[in-house]
């Protein structure tokens, strides 16, 4: 009796491997129920000195509304191979996808979504949507409000000769995610993803938002993106909605999911309609 069970296990085993082969890896983003069928599918792009993991109370509310959601790895080394890489993302998924940009995530959907037949809306959670050639840095300059620089630990040397940027530590929580509780921000600061320093002065690309319908959010507190560089950026784009949450850090996705995530339904909403 044990050998014909472990002879039975074998061959349950062999066959699930098997099918999961046979699984095409674009299968995996796409809708578990037939609930979401119907709806665009949510890809999330994190910025600088963050991680897929900003997003989780945002995923946990959007698959609640029966949304698809990829969280994507911003690999954060410049607009133009981060888009890329994002691009490749969009491709693998059927049927129609919002694409949603936190900081300088902004600047890489928004150059992702280009000849992308199936974005459908872009979502800019206080983010850049920079216009052909400008930079993340020069945006972060034209008004004044952003205290990022002198938060910055200094340089990481990289094998191309290049830098990675990070926030300081003890500086993360009161920069960054002011409104976030202590203890998870210092999380946060601890897991946070640098970004290649040339990627903030490299120009962008012609911008899909002059194509695409967008819509914004962004806190009244950001320390790294000043609000009012946002305010301009969503008017430039023609914005469907703008939403300005009082007393947000600069990671409102983190501190206010639930408006971030009716933004984003919304957003996936009106596209389905038209």
């Amino acid at each position: 009796m044990k050998k014909f069970s472990r002879r039975l296990a074998a061959t349950l085993m062999a066959h699930t491997l098997g099918a999961a082969a046979l699984v095409p890896l674009h299968s995996l983003a796409q809708p578990v129920d037939a609930a979401a069928s119907a709806k665009p599918t949510v890809v999330l792009v994190h910025g600088a000195f963050a991680d897929s993991s900003s997003w989780d109370a945002v995923v946990q509310r959007l698959q609640a509304r029966h949304y698809a959601v990829i969280a994507a790895a911003n690999p954060l080394r410049g607009p133009a191979f981060d888009a890329a890489y994002v691009a490749g993302i969009v491709d693998a998924v059927k049927g129609p996808v919002v694409l949603v940009g936190h900081s300088y995530g902004g600047s890489v959907i928004s150059s992702a979504a280009s000849g992308k037949a199936n974005v459908k809306a872009l979502v800019y959670v206080a983010a850049f949507a920079p216009d052909a050639g400008e930079t993340a840095l020069g945006l972060t300059g034209k008004f004044p409000g952003s205290t990022l620089g002198p938060t910055l630990a200094p340089a990481v040397p990289l094998p191309d000769g290049g830098k990675d940027l990070y926030i300081q530590q003890d500086k993360f929580p009161a920069q960054f995610a002011a409104d976030v509780p202590l203890a998870k921000a210092r999380l946060m600061a601890v897991g946070q993803r640098p970004i290649a320093e040339a990627a903030l002065n490299e120009a962008s690309q012609a911008p899909a938002w002059k194509s695409v319908p967008s819509w914004f959010i962004y806190g009244d507190r950001d320390k790294n993106i000043p609000p009012a560089a946002i305010a301009f950026m969503a008017e430039r784009a023609h914005a469907k909605k703008a939403v300005v949450v009082k007393g947000a850090s600069h990671v409102v996705m983190t501190s206010q999911p639930e408006a971030v995530a009716r933004l984003i339904a919304e957003a996936a909403g009106a596209t389905a309609a038209n």
